[in-house]
């Protein structure tokens, strides 16, 4: 596994679990904690990712970001925005949110609207 992809796998897994530590990283990767620490570091520069010292510290996005994550198929999401005029005002606003975090960047410019 190349530094590129030990550091996407980082990203995915602080998306995924919010928090981790330097150690239990290490280890996920069969590498040294200074490596971790490298990466870490150099993950700070593009992403907005805060490391905590002392017992109970790690590493965790800072409060309120959330990757983006494209989980929903493009005929999935046709479907889901096929069905917002159909349902009342707080379902749409629910939906359209679901669509936003789950959905494709294209749907924004719809969505927002």
């Amino acid at each position: 596994m190349t530094a590129n992809e030990r550091r996407a796998e980082i990203m995915r897994i602080l998306s995924g679990r919010r928090f981790e530590t330097m150690s239990n990283l290490a280890f996920h990767f069969n590498v040294h904690r200074t490596t971790i620490f490298k990466d870490i570091e150099t993950l700070t520069l593009d992403h907005p990712i805060e490391t905590v010292r002392g017992n109970g510290g790690g590493v965790r996005f800072m409060k309120d970001y959330r990757m983006y994550c494209n989980n929903l198929t493009h005929e999935q999401q046709e479907l889901l925005i096929s069905l917002i005029p159909t349902i009342d005002k707080r379902k749409a606003e629910l939906l359209k949110e679901i669509l936003l975090v789950h959905g494709s960047v294209r749907n924004k410019s719809i969505l927002e609207d």
